[in-house]
């Protein structure tokens, strides 16, 4: 996996666990901690969350050599 992908999977992993957070709990963690959801900061966050879930996409459809393969080996 590259830097990106791992990346992309982290805000993906924080946005799955937000939306679990305001599903149990009704506990906008990102909200918490960035001012509520109409600040700037928060809605960076969000957009952020998205387009790194929008990303991901991508990897679910990719062939599993190609994720196995390590930045060494492609030479």
């Amino acid at each position: 996996m590259s830097g990106i992908q791992r990346f992309a999977l982290v805000l993906a992993i924080i946005g799955a666990i937000n939306w679990g957070l305001i599903g149990f709990f009704r506990f906008d963690l990102v909200a918490a901690i960035f001012g509520g959801q109409a600040a700037g900061f928060s809605r960076f966050i969000y957009a952020l969350v998205g387009l790194a879930g929008l990303y991901c996409i991508s990897i679910l459809f990719k062939p599993d050599e190609e994720l196995e393969r390590s930045p060494q080996t492609e030479r």
